[in-house]
């Protein structure tokens, strides 16, 4: 997946965690309650199961990651709220 410089997720959860594979740009995660993160190719990210956080590319560079998340009970993300403006730094 690749996110065009400021574009990211809304803030979501996986019910039996997920995976993120930097492999190009500069991205940013964050988990709920917890820093903003920079990441950058050949970092590998675990967010457990349950949860809350978002990712995507840095306000001026674009971001591409794989990102692995297995199924439970046929459903691998719930989706919540936006990622505010004040979540998101300049």
């Amino acid at each position: 997946m690749t996110f065009e410089p400021g574009a990211h997720s809304a803030w979501h959860t996986h019910p039996l965690g997920q995976t993120l594979i930097v492999t190009a740009g500069l991205g940013l995660v964050q988990e709920w309650g917890g820093p903003v993160q920079k990441i950058r190719p050949g970092d590998v990210v675990w967010i457990p199961p349950g949860v809350k956080h978002w990712h995507g590319a840095s306000p001026n560079v674009g971001m591409s990651h794989f990102a692995f998340a297995e199924a439970l009970d046929g459903k691998s993300v719930e989706w919540l709220e936006k990622v505010v403006e004040s979540q998101y730094p300049r």
